[in-house]
């Protein structure tokens, strides 16, 4: 996949490691030790901070995209490499998909409610039973009740756990 894309995305690619390089890095310091070493010989005039000024304020400039560019292709990779990992387990709900495309209220009851898990499962012993809220809630429900500890089909990975069977998947 690496070299695809137009002449600009592979450019902005190209800067994007190379700005973040220790060549670049050096290359900056020195820009900086030889823009100061200089000030005596231009009596630290006006035009000799507007050098430095104007060239800072340039590569500021175009830093800003090339950092939002290398975060926003970053973190949609991510949410890929998550969406695969939700999609693919057979006890996760699939509610959690492109949770990234929630608007800030959907974000905030979804928060609300893995916080109810959280509270569920703190009253658990066993942390490797609650897999979902809905699971949470019958699994804290039925320990109330007092009847046996079943497995619950998460655990042996069939049955009416599976993938696509519960409630909201």
């Amino acid at each position: 996949m690496a070299g695809k894309g137009g002449w600009l995305e592979r450019g902005s690619g190209y800067a994007t490691k190379w700005t973040g390089s220790s060549v670049a890095f050096g290359l900056a310091a020195g820009t900086i030790l030889v823009w100061a070493a200089t000030g005596p010989i231009f009596h630290f005039s006006d035009t000799w901070q507007l050098v430095i000024n104007t060239g800072t304020t340039i590569v500021t400039f175009l830093m800003v995209f090339l950092i939002q560019r290398a975060q926003n292709k970053d973190s949609h990779a991510i949410h890929l490499k998550l969406n695969e990992i939700v999609a693919a387990l057979p006890c996760t709900s699939n509610r959690l998909i492109s949770a990234e495309e929630l608007s800030e209220d959907e974000v905030k009851i979804l928060s609300e409610h893995f916080h109810k898990l959280v509270e569920l499962a703190k009253r658990d012993t066993d942390l490797k039973q609650s897999h979902s809220i809905e699971d949470a809630e019958a699994d804290h429900a039925r320990k109330q009740g007092g009847r046996p500890n079943e497995g619950t089909a998460c655990d042996s990975g069939k049955g009416a756990g599976a993938k696509g069977s519960k409630t909201g998947s």
